[in-house]
């Protein structure tokens, strides 16, 4: 069976096996800045040797090795930068399959937090795959070009360490007080965000009943409180930012200044105060650049500390053994249903079977826990208590691989993917086209198909929305029926369909009983349930009747739950009422 992994795991995993990426980077980022003391070396002998000697071929031979030697810095710095965005390619490639995974896990525990999570990753690959890293490699060293200060002249020394002090001291203070309001922001952003995405995949309903202005509103009041937390941030950045770099610049010239006072003495040479400025710009140089980043490296922080959430919330299971394809045997065991923050249970302790070769029917008033039973038989919802057993094995913990292909499940709101009729009705695998028919004529939707413009290969647009109503469903019934799953689970399979649609349900069902396969409908119209073997009846999420249906229906008219129809086999919407508590079956 599928076993959790530690919510760590997958990140520190993802991080540990890029480390040789990092390592390099450390590795090109030592010679990198090995080589930054070229300029001021050359600075050096050319002001204390060539001027003073007046030699042409040293000077000529200097520039020729301080020109390959910058050659050399310009080609490691660009394969740093190369080698980082390739290592954080590849961790976004490596976690990218687990944070969708996580998301959709999330989802399904119904939680919130849409496409984020994907946002979040592209953010950290972002921050590793960019320069704003380097500073952090770079910083390392400047207490070597400090040293190299120090070896000039001590004073120089204690100038540049006093600055670089300060500096360090300005990026903590920038880290303490912009932090907090960058953070609060980038929440703040995120929820106008999903308002935004929520605001789109409804625009029916936005344009339908005049909700712009209210939408766009609500949408702004998010993104200017974000704006406000922002620029908070921005100018606590801005102050830090503008006092580092009067600090360092301010430290170069306090150094040639300071030079310039022991070239006077005589207690140092010209060369020795230009190299000790440039070696002091270049040790400042990463202290300055983290704070004019430190934008960048909240974000990355603050996507990293989401998903490691993530996946606390949400650990990817790994599969475990295969087992055997199921013959389609469910049970379900004392099965109750908590959603998340709440203690109302919509489902409560319900047991029942369904063998192969039967049609069950499920039943009950609105809201008395039909779909979110539906849900749990087909493994999208786990279980708050109890055990839902297809074969005897665990539904939720079945490898999703091997389970998926046996189980058709039409949801009461159909979704359809981008792409074609045929991806849709595949399951987006390429599978043979005599296979696809097959699950389309099974459906009854073959014809309607081959009307279309493309047939097949029609794109039916985002979410199905180039479909009409009735159409999406039919064409989500093949997509159930690809395949002959052995376990077939129907949330309100008919509720867009006309009077043909429903024939052609009919037809699939009772052809699908045939193959010996298990069926499950949440439905109240007469023409399905006259199909169905066995009929479970549920009001405020607690079993009320469960048995043959015949049998259970006659038992409810006789109590007086349903009322007796003029066709028998049969019962309505308008006929099923609320069981008082503590009675039925």
């Amino acid at each position: 069976m599928p076993q959790a992994v530690s919510p760590q795991t997958h990140l520190a995993d993802a991080l540990r096996n890029a480390r040789k990426g990092f390592v390099l980077a450390g590795v090109f980022s030592a010679f990198l800045n090995l080589l930054m003391l070229t300029t001021p070396i050359y600075m050096l002998q050319v002001f204390d040797r060539v001027l003073t000697t007046g030699h042409g071929d040293t000077l000529l031979a200097l520039t020729l090795i301080v020109a390959v030697a910058l050659a050399v810095l310009g080609v490691l710095e660009a394969v740093r930068l190369l080698l980082l965005s390739r290592t954080a390619s590849w961790i976004n490639a490596s976690l990218g399959p687990k944070v969708l995974s996580a998301s959709l896990a999330r989802a399904l525990g119904n939680r919130a937090g849409g496409n984020q999570p994907l946002r979040d990753l592209g953010s950290l690959q972002g921050f590793l795959g960019s320069t704003n890293l380097n500073p952090f490699f770079d910083a390392p060293w400047t207490p070597v070009f400090v040293l190299f200060i120090f070896l000039l002249h001590p004073w120089l020394g204690v100038l540049a360490l006093v600055s670089a002090i300060l500096l360090f001291v300005i990026a903590v203070l920038n880290d303490k007080t912009s932090r907090p309001a960058i953070s609060a922001a980038s929440n703040l952003q995120m929820v106008a965000t999903t308002q935004a995405d929520e605001a789109v995949r409804n625009a029916e309903v936005v344009q339908a009943m005049g909700m712009h202005e209210r939408v766009a509103g609500r949408w702004h009041n998010q993104t200017r409180d974000a704006s406000d937390k922002q620029d908070g941030g921005t100018q606590w950045m801005a102050l830090f930012l503008g006092i580092s770099r009067f600090l360092r610049f301010g430290a170069q010239a306090g150094v040639l200044g300071v030079g310039a006072a022991l070239v006077i003495a005589g207690d140092m040479t010209p060369g020795g105060m230009i190299a000790g400025s440039i070696l002091l710009g270049r040790a400042l140089a990463p202290v300055d650049q983290a704070i004019g980043a430190w934008r960048a490296f909240v974000g990355a922080r603050e996507a990293y500390g989401r998903l490691t959430t993530l996946f606390d919330e949400a650990p990817v299971a790994q599969d475990g053994m295969s087992l055997p394809s199921p013959a389609g045997r469910l049970t379900v065991e004392n099965v109750s249903f908590v959603h998340p923050n709440t203690e109302h249970p919509v489902i409560h302790e319900i047991s029942f079977q369904a063998m192969p070769g039967s049609i069950t029917a499920i039943i009950g008033p609105s809201a008395s826990g039909k779909s979110t039973l539906c849900r749990m038989l087909v493994g999208a919802w786990r279980t708050t208590s109890g055990h839902v057993r297809l074969d005897g094995a665990e539904i939720a913990d079945w490898p999703r691989r091997e389970i998926g292909s046996h189980i058709g499940y039409l949801p009461q709101d159909i979704e359809l993917f981008s792409g074609s009729i045929r991806d849709n009705i595949s399951r987006m695998t390429d599978s043979d086209p005599d296979t696809i028919v097959a699950a389309a004529e099974a459906a009854g939707v073959h014809d309607m198909v081959l009307r279309f413009p493309q047939a097949y290969d029609t794109p039916v647009g985002p979410l199905g929305a180039q479909l009409s109503g009735g159409q999406r469903q039919r064409i989500g019934l093949a997509r159930a029926l690809f395949g002959n799953p052995r376990f077939i689970v129907l949330d309100e399979p008919n509720a867009n369909l006309d009077t043909a649609g429903e024939a052609a349900l009919a037809n699939a069902l009772t052809e699908a009983r045939k193959q010996g396969a298990t069926i499950l409908i949440s439905t109240h119209k007469r023409q399905l349930l006259s199909l169905a073997d066995n009929v479970v009846m549920l009001d405020g999420g607690q079993l009320r009747a469960f048995g043959p249906r015949d049998d259970v229906f006659a038992a409810l008219e006789q109590s007086g739950v349903i009322r007796a129809s003029a066709n028998k086999g049969g019962v309505t919407s308008a006929n099923v009422t609320t069981l008082p508590r503590g009675e039925g079956a």
